[in-house]
């Protein structure tokens, strides 16, 4: 069977439109069930009726015509119960609906399947036989199987309007389609789609004996330095919009277009004899290969780097014309791609840019930090998006959730154009608090604080009010170089930090990769990396990465004394204890090479259960706790908050969640030692008040969240946070807490503020 299935999966991928798929499945599930009736009816939601879209052996006369109520048949029964129907005698059965104009009357068997997407039904599939048995188990299996496969199929269609009109709709209508993946940079974007795709394809190219080495090579060199011009010109046309920092990453893809990276290998290849074309496909493919079996997110997205810098070259190797100007882009441009890199968007003048989606990739990818540090709203890791086919239509992206809408009705487009313009409004409103502080109208002073990775993050932050730093990813300095940065090299990124923030407390995490973060020269290959080596693991085993690290942060705190230092995923005292004799020892050393540097405090983040339930022991060794919101709340709930197929069961409001943190304000309290939260949930306005009335000490959060949080705590009383922290506690549902707390808010006159973050 599995051969069978294999070879119906190519001919339906195949297909040209959603009819033709329809049709190979029912001809090729009959013909491999042996059975004498394969029949596909399709669900509409708006008329709530199954309609006959494709079959064979019924009356072909009666496909698109005949239809049933969701309440009727057999149909309406499997789809009801969303689970499979396997009976011996179908018209005996008390929910049977005979309908004459199909034929069907001869056929008592019948196993119906319900066709299911992301929780969404969208029709029911039948095999129905003359004699009298029920299908087997392997039978049913099969036929489950398929309609998982073409429910896929049938989203597809539906998101290019390519779906097959039902009786009871509009012709002229297309239906929208709604798409999940992951948020790479906030915001909402209304535009068109333009799908960038390569200008050349490395995998149709064959080998080839040269007539001439040298002449490959010239070819080559020419090619090489053409696609060395591109990069500069690319992000020479992001210079306006970037800090140095960011700049940075076009540096990285120069050093792989360098005559001793790339080049020399694919040089080596033409000297075995190779043409130039099929010795830069040999040498791009066998890198790309590598990177691609990589488990760690990251580093399988520098293998999208490398196939983008290949194809840059293979298009010039081929004369081909890459060049773009203004007038290729629209006003309102939505920029698509299969792996969107940032060369891509370079490409595209800024002021036309309005979103971004890329079916591969994730929040960490170089283009999503380039697109938090642009403001454009972004969404990574689309799934199931048939994004060849979207060129040209109008699409929503919804960057705070991850979402992206095409062919959105009126309704939808008017909720959306609603918050774009509620964005820009509340922005020019809030601009006034800048100022002002954080307090509530009872007169409880509640410090907000921003979390940093980038200097353009830093000098956004200053703007809009931020009085400090709760964090400090120390991690993207590492990420956007080939190699680890050296001391001085990380001295000077962190006074730069330290620097525009003082005399502000700047807290910097100490390196935290594994999990979704890795270093490309420092490979981390697990099967479960949230689950293995990453954070204070990695660096206890590598003091000698933990001691430069510290000590760059140390001298470059020289005269300001503004640095705290922070451990991350700690999950026992012992790797604290290991930690601080590596602090003290690198102050010592700080001091002994003439450094005027106080010990800065020191502190850990609260990231895994393990610390929730050690908080005390933890609390007397350190000077200060941060919780990491989102890390805890994906440990306490099993669940992957960088993957759309559960992004559902990601919920900051769990009941569990909550009480966990509570109990860890409780505990550090207990211990005198102050408490802050750097997760997301910090900067949700709906979770700010909460963790406000629970007692933690500071707040940090993306500068973009700050002045909204702070409007809605100088709007309400410490009083009023606690009486609705005490109500939603008392609650055993994550969805009902966060719905009450936004009902709550809403009536209070902050429907606004919340409003982009909990609309769509």
């Amino acid at each position: 069977m599995l051969d069978i299935l294999r070879r119906i999966v190519q001919e339906v991928s195949s297909a040209t439109d959603l009819s033709d798929a329809l049709k190979v499945v029912v001809a090729r599930i009959r013909e491999a069930m042996h059975t004498e009736v394969c029949s596909v009816y399709l669900y509409d939601p708006e008329s709530k009726r199954y309609v006959l879209m494709a079959t064979e052996g019924l009356n072909q006369d009666a496909v698109g015509k005949v239809s049933l109520m969701s309440s009727q048949g057999l149909v309406g029964l499997v789809g009801t119960r969303e689970e499979p129907l396997n009976i011996d005698n179908a018209p005996a059965h008390p929910r049977f609906q005979f309908l004459p104009e199909t034929g069907e009357d001869p056929f008592l068997s019948f196993l119906g399947v319900p066709i299911i997407h992301h929780k969404r039904l969208m029709g029911v599939m039948v095999v129905q036989q003359r004699d009298s048995r029920q299908f087997d188990e392997s039978e049913e299996a099969f036929l489950v199987t398929m309609s998982a496969q073409l429910a896929g199929v049938i989203a597809h269609a539906e998101a290019t309007g390519n779906i097959l009109h039902l009786p009871t709709e509009a012709n002229e209508k297309k239906k929208s389609a709604k798409f999940g993946g992951a948020p790479g940079a906030p915001g909402v974007g209304l535009g068109e789609a333009v799908v960038i795709t390569p200008a050349a394809d490395l995998g149709s190219v064959v080998d080839r004996i040269p007539d001439s080495i040298a002449e490959e090579i010239e070819r080559f060199d020419i090619a090489l330095d053409a696609a060395r011009n591109e990069i500069r010109k690319l992000g020479g046309q992001l210079r306006g919009e970037l800090r140095p920092e960011e700049m940075a990453l076009f540096d990285v893809y120069l050093n792989m277009l360098d005559d001793n990276a790339l080049g020399a290998e694919v040089k080596t290849a033409i000297h075995k004899g190779n043409w130039a074309q099929g010795a830069l496909r040999s040498v791009v493919m066998e890198y790309v290969g590598h990177f691609q079996l990589m488990e760690d997110a990251y580093l399988r997205e520098r293998a999208t780097d490398i196939m983008d810098l290949g194809t840059r070259i293979l298009a010039h190797l081929e004369g081909a014309e890459i060049e773009t100007n203004e007038d290729d882009y629209p006003a309102n441009t939505i920029l698509v791609s299969e792996e969107l890199t940032p060369a891509m968007l370079g490409e595209v003048p800024t002021s036309k840019l309005r979103g971004l989606v890329s079916v591969k990739g994730s929040s960490n990818s170089h283009v999503a930090i380039l697109a938090r540090a642009m403001g454009i709203p972004t969404v990574m890791g689309v799934v199931d998006v048939p994004y060849a086919q979207l060129q040209g239509m109008e699409l929503i992206v919804d960057g705070y959730r991850g979402l992206i809408f095409s062919n959105p009705g009126e309704e939808l487009r008017e909720q959306y154009q609603a918050i774009f313009e509620e964005e820009l409004a509340l922005t020019a409103d809030l601009e006034g608090l800048r100022g002002l502080p954080a307090e509530t109208l009872d007169g409880h002073r509640m410090p907000l604080w921003v979390n940093t990775g980038l200097i353009t993050d830093a000098l956004r932050s200053l703007d809009r009010g931020a009085e400090g730093v709760g964090l400090y990813r120390t991690e993207v300095p590492f990420m956007m170089k080939d190699r680890f940065p050296s001391e001085s090299e990380q001295q000077k990124t962190y006074r730069e930090q330290l620097e525009t923030f003082s005399p502000a407390l700047v807290t910097m995490r100490t390196l935290d990769i594994g999990g979704d973060k890795s270093l490309t020269y420092f490979p981390i290959n697990e099967a479960n990396p949230f689950l293995g080596w990453r954070g204070i693991r990695v660096t206890l085993d590598h003091p000698e990465i933990f001691l430069v690290q510290v000590r760059a942060m140390m001298k470059a705190s020289e005269g300001l004394n503004n640095l705290r230092i922070m451990l991350p995923m700690v999950s026992n005292v012992t790797e604290v204890d290991e930690a601080l004799h590596l602090i003290y020892r690198a102050h010592v050393e700080t001091l002994e090479e003439g450094f005027d540097v106080e010990m800065p405090e020191i502190g850990v983040m609260i990231e895994v259960p393990a610390a929730v339930y050690q908080i005390r022991e933890l609390a007397q060794r350190v000077d200060f706790l941060s919780v990491g919101s989102n890390d805890l709340t994906q440990y306490l709930l099993a669940v992957d908050r960088n993957n759309p197929r559960v992004a559902d069961l990601y919920q900051a409001f769990h009941p569990a969640v909550l009480h966990a943190l509570k109990l860890i304000v409780d505990g550090a309290h207990a211990e005198n030692k102050p408490v802050s939260v750097c997760g997301e949930l910090a900067g949700n306005p709906m979770g700010a008040v909460l963790l406000m009335a629970m007692g933690y000490d500071v707040l940090s959060m993306n500068s973009t969240n700050l002045p909204k949080v702070k409007s809605v705590i100088r709007g309400i009383s410490r009083e009023w946070a606690d009486n609705l922290l005490a109500e939603v506690l008392t609650m055993e549902s994550g969805q009902v807490i966060a719905s009450t707390i936004q009902l709550v808010l809403e009536k209070a006159g902050f429907g606004r503020i919340i409003g982009p973050l909990s609309k769509g």
